[in-house]
């Protein structure tokens, strides 16, 4: 049997661009070369779009960006003519791929905007679909969704960019409704990019400031006192999800910094819960996976309070894939190694695409 093409998306205009350089050479150094021919495509801070020939250790030292090799590259979104368009002067070189492996994390890569792309150039990928992931990203949505379906999450309001300068007005209510500390996010940016936990009215203004930078809408939400649990996803139609792990973060809470860079975050595999708790989880995460309408992967975060009540927390549609991250480790746990989910995740998305297509 011929080996299959898989184009790995790296990089992109996003505050997690960092995050995707260290989770793409994670993912490079593990396809497996028996079964799969690698092409390499990195998206620069600003937006340019390049073939990459070079190792995948410049991926994560942030150098590839400068490497002779570079081309640029288009995608043909032409279905009969399928593939990459690697651009040399005025000549231009169809590559064709057979699926795409988008190891990109927040805005314009994890949000939809890439897979709708994608569907429109007729090219399997790797991951959750453009509505689930759009829906996924923007975290009003995700609230919305998750209590139409009665999952359980934070109380939580939202409030926009427009509605800044009114917000003495609805201080009053955000307090009485969600208490202090408040956590307070953009709607749409992950890895706890520009997140904060405010304890009094000014940190609230300023976390509002911050959150605001990155995204039109904020979220707030109350304050959960509980271990941070999480478990992994796997699947289409017939997902699978791990068996939870937990976290104590090295940080007041899990933020950027505990998540991809000191590195002293304590994750415990399995997570130090009950096996009834343990199976709610499991039960509640794949209940999430599927009223968002997920496939392929996600990791799905929890918060488990001292009486045993299982309140999610978030989902994340193409978590970490770092030597560090979660995910991967899940699996691992399970029995899984990181070349052997690499492939079950590159089979997903041939499958979904055939699902779809017929």
């Amino acid at each position: 049997m011929s080996k299959k093409t898989v184009a790995v998306l790296f990089g992109g205009r996003s505050s997690e661009y960092e995050v995707s350089l260290l989770s793409a050479a994670s993912v490079l150094d593990h396809i497996p070369s028996d079964r799969y021919d690698a092409v390499t495509i990195g998206i620069t801070k600003e937006g340019r779009w390049l073939w990459y020939g070079g190792p995948s250790r410049a991926i994560a030292d942030g150098n590839w960006k400068d490497h002779p090799s570079n081309r640029p590259v288009v995608f043909s979104l032409d279905p009969s003519q399928k593939g990459i368009l690697k651009l040399d002067g005025e000549t231009a070189e169809l590559l064709p791929v057979d699926c795409i492996f988008p190891v990109l994390h927040g805005k314009n890569g994890e949000d939809g905007t890439v897979q709708g792309m994608l569907d429109l150039a007729g090219i399997p990928y790797v991951g959750c679909g453009l509505a689930a992931s759009a829906n996924c990203m923007d975290k009003q949505f995700t609230h919305t969704i998750l209590d139409a379906a009665g999952i359980r999450t934070a109380k939580w309001r939202v409030l926009r960019k427009a509605e800044h300068a009114s917000l003495d007005s609805r201080i009053p209510e955000i307090e009485e409704a969600l208490g202090y500390p408040v956590f307070v996010k953009p709607a749409n940016a992950g890895s706890s990019v520009g997140i904060s936990k405010a304890h009094n009215r000014e940190e609230l203004k300023k976390a509002l400031e911050l959150a605001f930078v990155h995204d039109e809408k904020a979220i707030l939400e109350e304050t959960i006192t509980g271990t941070e649990v999480e478990c992994a996803v796997l699947g289409n139609e017939a997902p699978k999800a791990s068996q939870p792990g937990q976290i104590t973060p090295s940080n007041e809470f899990y933020d950027y910094n505990a998540k991809y860079i000191d590195g002293a975050s304590k994750l415990d595999i399995p997570a130090k819960i009950s096996p009834e708790v343990a199976e709610l989880v499991k039960e509640t995460a794949i209940k999430a996976y599927r009223a968002l309408g997920c496939s392929g992967l996600s990791r799905v975060d929890f918060f488990v309070t001292d009486s045993g009540e299982v309140i999610l927390n978030e989902i994340n549609t193409l978590p970490g894939f770092t030597d560090i991250s979660m995910y991967p480790k899940l699996w691992e746990a399970q029995g899984v190694p990181y070349t052997e989910l690499v492939s079950r995740l590159i089979e997903l998305a041939l499958e979904r695409k055939e699902d779809v297509c017929g």
